[in-house]
C-alpha cells in the first residue's frame, strides 16, 4: 500500500477506489489509537476519494475525519448538509449524535442516538448506540 502511495505522490497515475480505501485503512492501521491517527492525511485521501466515488458515504466518512481535524462544529456542518440524502441510515445519525455530544448538544445528541438506534438493523450496533446514548451527561 504504501509503495502505492509513494508511487501516486511521484506521479504514478492516479490512484483508484480500492487503493484509497487501502490508503485511508493503512492510516487507521499504523496509529497506534485514534487519537493518534493521521486524520489530515485521512481527509487528504477523501479529498480524493470524492472525485472518484461522490456518494453521500464517502462524503459522511470524509466529515467525519474533518471533525478530528478541524473540530467538531466543521465536521457537524458537513454533515448536517447529507441529511435529506442520508436521513435513513443511522451512521449518520450516530456520527451526528457523537459530534452533539462533543459540543456539549445532550438533548440533540440523544435525539441522534436514539434515530441511530431505530434505524440501525445489527443488534450489536444498537447495543453499541444505546451505550453511547446512556453514557450522555443529561
Amino acid at each position: 500500500i504504501r509503495e502505492r502511495i509513494e508511487a501516486v505522490a511521484a506521479g504514478g497515475g492516479p490512484p483508484g477506489r480500492y487503493q484509497l480505501q487501502a490508503a485511508i485503512n493503512a492510516v487507521h492501521t499504523e496509529a497506534p489509537s485514534a487519537r493518534d491517527t493521521n486524520w489530515s492525511a485521512i481527509v487528504a485521501l477523501y479529498d480524493y476519494m470524492v472525485l472518484i466515488d461522490p456518494s453521500p458515504i464517502v462524503w459522511l466518512n470524509r466529515a467525519v475525519a474533518v471533525a478530528e481535524v478541524d473540530g467538531s462544529r466543521a465536521g457537524l456542518a458537513e454533515i448536517d448538509r447529507l441529511a435529506e440524502v442520508l436521513d435513513g441510515y443511522h451512521a449518520f445519525h450516530a456520527a451526528r449524535g457523537d459530534l452533539l455530544r462533543r459540543l456539549g448538544c445532550g438533548g440533540e445528541s440523544r435525539a441522534a442516538y436514539d434515530r441511530a438506534i431505530a434505524l440501525a438493523g445489527n443488534p450489536a450496533e444498537r447495543a453499541y448506540l444505546t451505550r453511547r446514548r446512556d453514557q450522555l451527561a443529561c
